[in-house]
């Protein structure tokens, strides 16, 4: 079982003081002194409710401390003088000059935030052979490769290893990759998430080698509420299986990963929607039609891949009865999403145009599935808008995709669902349209994945309340 440690940083004592007994969902609480104006080792000791890491990082090696070096260790052997549990320092400073302490076990450590060192599978032996009863190796992955190169570098004794950036996250949810014991949550380094995440998202306590490894691939993820909405359905189901993000824009890379995790299965956004395909992907028929995937699942060795954009797209239309036979509609876009949004409404008989902000992307599209085009941005008026385009997102949020008075049509449909009511629904509301949110769609594909995937039966509660748990975390 890995440990939660949750790293907090403040300006003031008073305020670390707060944010140490504020950590709840941790297992040690990392005190970081550098940043601390006011700096009182035994006041950031005392009263502890549970153990402590102490740090205090330099600015050579990330940190916020710019003063003497004499003056930083000091303050690192008063920890050790005063019974923390831990004190963090770097390999590469003069740590054997620290006391030793019967009740503190030190952790050395080395940071690299340019990305993965040539020489790490030699700076680990090098660490190991220094005898501390810890060891901590942070790299900055640049790509999701990187994660795996870490792995590779830490193998032997247990070490502490860790990822940074975005495309490193899988080492913080599913510390089993690189054998660490303890993964790091909070706010001071990319790609952090915080320990509530951790302990009850992506259960790492409860997770480990064995747990199916399931996962959303694409670029960038940090705004997807599929590992709420997933991770949520697993725990409702009892299936002992965790959804963690995969970023990444090659399809190689991701492949490669995924063999690294054993993967069992995976959504797959932009912009690998038309990129996962090949002839080691059995497609049926639909997804190698409509030329994008969205969905893969791993069976006697070989992928399948599916899309369920197309029906996901059509069921909120379904439910609330919208006619749309020889309807005019426009989709804006021509991604995968566009793709899967024509396609539907070609098979529901609406007379179907395409505008996107690349023409030439909006005419091929149009060649392919035979609507036609209009011209971008777009203005004017249609009985169902189509937003498949990520404008509106959250944190562009005032973005739109139409003017106001294209909005004022007669169903405005939004794909973004980050946040529910984006720019262009609010429009489209207040002109009388009757609007669809992105949320309806994205919940009701994720039931298809999630039946797809273990053929039970989907916790629809249970998605929908990670859905919305993710979505209203986000505006706060």
């Amino acid at each position: 079982m890995a440990l939660i440690v949750e790293t907090v940083t403040a300006t003031r004592m008073a305020d670390l003081r707060r944010a140490r007994d504020n950590a709840r969902h941790a297992d040690l609480v990392e005190l970081r002194l550098d940043g601390v104006t006011d700096v009182d080792v035994a006041g950031a000791l005392a009263g502890r409710a549970r153990p402590v890491v102490v740090t205090c990082r330099p600015r050579w090696e990330g940190g916020q401390f710019d003063g003497d070096e004499a003056a930083r260790l000091r303050l690192l052997a008063e920890a050790i003088r005063l019974g923390a549990e831990f004190v963090d320092v770097e390999w590469m400073a003069d740590w054997r000059s620290l006391p030793r302490g019967d009740r503190t076990a030190l952790v050395l450590s080395s940071h690299d935030f340019e990305g993965v060192p040539p020489d790490l599978a030699g700076r680990v032996r090098s660490m190991r052979a220094s005898g501390a009863p810890y060891l901590k190796v942070s790299v900055m992955a640049g790509r999701l490769s990187d994660c795996l190169a870490l792995r590779d570098a830490v193998q032997g004794d247990p070490v502490i290893a860790i990822a940074m950036g975005p495309a490193g996250q899988v080492t913080r949810m599913c510390p089993w990759l690189t054998g660490t014991p303890w993964t790091y949550a909070g706010s001071a380094a990319p790609g952090q998430v915080s320990a509530r995440e951790l302990a009850d998202v992506y259960r790492v306590r409860k997770t480990s080698a064995s747990t199916a490894v399931y996962a959303i691939a694409g670029a960038p993820l940090a705004h997807s509420a599929s590992p709420f909405m997933h991770n949520s359905a697993f725990v409702d189901a009892q299936v002992d299986a965790v959804y963690v993000p995969l970023e990444t824009d090659d399809a190689a890379e991701f492949f490669a990963m995924a063999d690294a995790l054993n993967l069992t299965g995976a959504s797959v956004t932009a912009p690998l929607k038309s990129k996962v395909s090949g002839s080691h992907v059995d497609g049926d028929e639909l997804a190698r039609r409509i030329g994008a995937v969205n969905t893969l699942r791993r069976r006697n060795g070989r992928w399948e891949s599916r899309n369920f954009d197309v029906a996901g797209f059509a069921v909120p239309l379904e439910r609330r009865g919208v006619r749309l036979v020889g309807r005019r509609a426009v989709v804006a876009g021509a991604g995968g999403a566009a793709r899967a949004a024509v396609w539907a409404l070609k098979a529901l008989g609406a007379r179907v145009e395409v505008s996107a902000r690349r023409a030439d992307q909006a005419d091929a599209l149009a060649r392919e599935f035979q609507v036609a085009t209009t011209p971008w941005p777009l203005a004017g008026a249609w009985d169902l808008l189509v937003n498949a385009t990520p404008i509106g997102t959250r944190p562009a949020q005032g973005e739109s995709p139409a003017s106001m008075s294209a909005a004022r049509c007669g169903v405005v449909y939004d794909l973004v669902y980050n946040p529910p009511e984006t720019r262009l629904l609010a429009a489209a509301r207040a002109g009388g349209a009757e609007t669809i949110s992105g949320l309806e769609m994205l919940v009701s594909q994720a039931c298809q994945q999630f039946e797809w995937w273990t053929g039970l039966s989907a916790p629809l509660t249970a998605i929908e309340r990670g859905a919305l748990e993710f979505v209203y975390a986000e505006s706060t």
